[in-house]
């Protein structure tokens, strides 16, 4: 995705017009309609500005994916409560249908000692609690998984 499909998304996601962000930037409609098309590019104080406009650092601004964001203010808006009445097992076998499947092969009890001794390792080294040594073991896997996919793919950068 472009640079200007980039600042169009992050725009309408914050509900503005063009005219709206061009008086609160003072430049003109078209000037924004130039960035957006990639036409011309904002310097970097525009940027910055477009930025803190819509409630995005300049890395995000540049990589603006309109799916992920919403996906994240869903992750954000959702309570505890509510999160804890969705059988998450159930919602994503739908698309991985293999959670659905595991529980009848796989020696469960074997895997959840092991991952339970790694928790309880990161409370005792780290002072984290439970959901925090959780989070910390979930955040090591999914960086594990996100490696053995680049090796796997054969990208060494």
């Amino acid at each position: 995705m472009s640079l200007g499909n980039n600042l169009f998304n992050a725009r309408k996601a914050k509900g503005l017009s063009q005219e709206m962000t061009a008086e609160k930037l003072g430049v003109s409609r078209q000037t924004i309609s130039k960035w957006e098309t990639d036409e011309t590019l904002p310097d970097i104080q525009q940027s910055k500005k477009l930025a803190v406009l819509y409630g995005l650092t300049l890395d995000e601004l540049i990589e603006f994916d309109i799916d992920v964001k919403e996906i994240q203010e869903v992750i954000e808006r959702t309570s505890d409560e509510v999160s804890d009445k969705i059988d998450w097992t159930k919602a994503w076998s739908k698309k991985y249908p293999i959670l659905g499947q595991y529980q009848n092969e796989v020696e469960i009890s074997y895997y959840a000692s092991e991952l339970c001794r790694l928790i309880c390792d990161l409370e005792k080294k780290y002072g984290y609690d439970d959901l925090n040594a959780f989070l910390v073991l979930k955040d090591i896997l999914a960086a594990v998984w996100k490696n053995k996919k680049k090796r796997t793919n054969g990208d060494n950068s």
